[in-house]
């Protein structure tokens, strides 16, 4: 495997089930609560290096117990935390409901993610990036620090993946170049004014994205590069638990996967599979597969 440079967040999960997803003022009783470490970027680092990947995670943390055992957690798999920026006040939180299908809701309270400066994203990077890297990203921290490490991963001519969770609108200078994986509502958000997710994608193509991978969950993903055919995925049959961080394993599985030199395809068929596999457990992290659970999951969809 190769090396992934993840930059991204870190929060702490209370994960709420319920039987059903609240509507707007309905309080819905009977929860039962769990806590899990979490945020996009920690958890896109531990679903990449679970699959073997020398992987680095940038990030603020606050200076409390989560932060603590956050990073105790991303020894334990592997990942090298010596990048993260320890800051003052609270680690970031996140709320997040779990209904009787799987389905999910969920708000954040960013806490030291939003002090992840492009400064600090750019001194982290400088010694860390090279042409065979891999430059994760998604959107639960600055834009400015997102902004910067796109365009220190561009400079190395390493591979950038953005994650655009949560979605929002892009400046051209970010989709330059990078491989972007929304899911079928994020792509909207991307490209503002597109009247539908085809026009959307060809906005994002058109501003210079190497790709874009929709993720459609149980449905699998597709992909779209310019001048070529959509490669459909399909997703393996798995029981779902809940989908949380099913996007994450996605991404930190992509991310691997191009790290070791596949091809983008390939790389997008075992992501597929990476995010069923992560559907199977609970929180965003006990299901986060190996290569093994990998292989053997790719084998069962594929007799042949």
């Amino acid at each position: 495997m190769g090396h992934v440079a993840v930059v991204g967040s870190v929060n702490i999960d209370y994960v709420v089930r319920i039987g059903h997803l609240p509507q707007p003022g309905e309080t819905v009783a009977g929860g039962v609560l769990s806590i899990f470490p979490g945020g996009k970027g920690a958890n896109q680092a531990h679903a990449a290096a679970r699959l073997g990947a020398a992987v680095v995670l940038i990030a603020a943390v606050g200076a409390d117990q989560a932060a603590e055992a956050e990073r105790a957690a991303l020894e334990l798999d592997g990942a090298d935390t010596s990048a993260l920026v320890r800051c003052d006040g609270p680690s970031g939180v996140a709320v997040i409901l779990v209904d009787d299908a799987g389905e999910n809701m969920i708000a954040v309270a960013p806490g030291a993610n939003e002090l992840l400066t492009g400064d600090l994203v750019e001194q982290r990077l400088a010694t860390r990036l090279g042409p065979r890297s891999v430059v994760l990203l998604s959107l639960e921290i600055p834009l400015a620090a997102v902004e910067a490490a796109a365009r220190a991963g561009q400079e190395a001519g390493a591979t950038v993946v953005l994650n655009p969770a949560p979605g929002m609108a892009l400046p051209p200078e970010v989709l330059r170049g990078v491989i972007l994986t929304p899911n079928e509502g994020e792509i909207l958000l991307a490209a503002p004014g597109a009247a539908d997710e085809a026009t959307a994608i060809a906005a994002v193509l058109g501003a210079g994205a190497r790709a874009v991978v929709v993720t459609r969950g149980s449905r699998g993903a597709t992909l779209h590069q310019a001048g070529q055919p959509v490669l459909t995925v399909p997703a393996p049959k798995v029981t779902i638990v809940d989908t949380v961080g099913a996007g994450d394993a996605f991404n930190g599985s992509l991310a691997a996967s191009l790290s070791d030199g596949l091809p983008l395809r390939a790389g997008v068929e075992t992501a597929v599979a990476a995010g069923a596999a992560a559907c199977t457990g609970a929180g965003a992290r006990r299901a986060l597969p190996t290569q093994a659970d990998l292989a053997a999951l790719l084998a069962r969809r594929d007799p042949g």
